[in-house]
C-alpha cells in the first residue's frame, strides 16, 4: 500500500483481447499527470497509443518496451 493507492498484481484471462495474444503480461503504472507524461514520452520519440478514458476510472495511454510488451499508463479519475 502506498500513499496513492494499492499495488496489485492481477493476471488477465488467457483469452483476453486487451493486449497482444503473443504476450503474457502487461505492466500498468499510475501517473499523476498523463498529459505531461505523454508530452515527455513523445519528445523522447516514444510512440504513445491507445489513449482513452473510462468514466469514473480515469485516463489511459499505452507504450511498449523494446520487446513489444505493453506498458499502460493510468491517471486515476479525481
Amino acid at each position: 500500500m502506498t500513499e496513492s493507492g494499492v499495488t496489485v498484481f492481477s493476471p488477465f484471462a488467457a483469452d483476453t483481447d486487451y493486449f497482444a495474444a503473443d504476450k503474457t503480461f502487461m505492466l500498468n503504472f499510475r501517473v499523476a499527470d498523463l498529459d505531461a507524461m505523454i508530452t515527455q514520452l513523445k519528445s523522447a520519440d516514444i510512440e504513445v497509443s491507445h489513449e482513452s478514458e473510462m468514466e469514473g476510472i480515469g485516463r489511459f495511454a499505452r507504450i511498449h518496451d523494446p520487446e513489444g510488451n505493453a506498458i499502460e499508463l493510468w491517471e486515476p479519475a479525481s
